[in-house]
């Protein structure tokens, strides 16, 4: 571990416990990572608002990479982005509000545009971007989209998976929690973005440490000689990942960042 020099870690399910809050403990550890000359980046299916909002302390310190990779940003400037094709769109919105139970989330840098649903569920989703615009129709989506999100009450996996995953491998199609799966541009994926700063940086696959816990983290996964599934992650994560660290709830990515604090400094 004493060679490491960049820490990427995904939010839900993984740094952040099933309360969606990031534990005081880790922002102690951030502290030292900084001073070992650790790089942070928070990598999420979230807007990067949401994750400036969680990360608020120490946001100006870190690079986020956001929407699955579509946006990458280190203190405000953008040093990745990525957009859906715009005649591509009208056939995907056709496609995804046709889908039975399941709730179309049309995601770009600055909002979300959510399409008209219950008072409860808008809640939900204002959990994870809580800058949105309700819309009715698709003429209403007034920014480029770098992302659809799709959400199902019950299990997205088995009730919207199969009927999107025809779209790939022209466009990138992820299960990416238990409620949601994400669409976007065939490059946008969490390990591209990774690789890019990987050459931005520097920074060797052998100096990187990766966390993550769903089907979205899988390509971040694989460009990192330490990589770490949750114990609470999806099946997929633990084949593909070197190491299991314990769940969200009981702070797995703050345990493996002590470890990696005591080797730098014996360093």
């Amino acid at each position: 571990m004493k060679d490491v020099k960049m820490v990427v870690t995904d939010m839900d399910g993984t740094l952040l416990n099933s309360n969606h809050e990031v534990s005081s403990r880790f922002f102690e550890l951030f502290k030292n990572l900084k001073q070992q000359n650790i790089q942070f980046v928070a990598a999420s299916g979230r807007p990067y608002y949401s994750i400036v909002e969680k990360l608020q302390p120490i946001k100006d310190d870190i690079i986020i990479v956001a929407e699955n990779g579509g946006l990458v940003i280190k203190n405000k400037n953008v040093l990745l982005s990525y957009k859906l094709n715009t005649n591509r769109l009208v056939e995907l919105y056709k496609l995804v509000t046709s889908i039975e139970n399941t709730y179309p989330i049309f995601c770009t840098k600055d909002q979300a545009f959510i399409l008209r649903a219950s008072d409860e569920l808008v809640k939900t989703f204002s959990e994870y971007y809580s800058v949105y615009t309700i819309i009715d129709s698709f003429e209403e989506i007034t920014e480029d989209v770098i992302k659809i999100a799709l959400y199902h009450t019950t299990n997205s996996e088995a009730n919207i998976f199969p009927f999107v995953k025809h779209l790939k491998p022209e466009l990138n199609v992820v299960v990416s929690g238990n409620h949601w799966v994400d669409i976007s541009e065939a490059i946008t994926n969490k390990g591209n973005a990774l690789t890019f700063l990987q050459k931005q940086l520097n920074i060797k696959p052998s100096e990187t440490m990766v966390f993550g816990d769903y089907n979205n983290d899988l390509e971040m996964l694989k460009c990192a000689k330490y990589s770490y599934a949750m114990a609470n992650a999806h099946p997929d994560v633990k084949a593909v990942a070197k190491y299991e660290t314990v769940s969200n709830n009981n702070n797995g990515v703050e345990l493996v960042l002590e470890e990696l604090i005591a080797e730098s400094r014996k360093n």
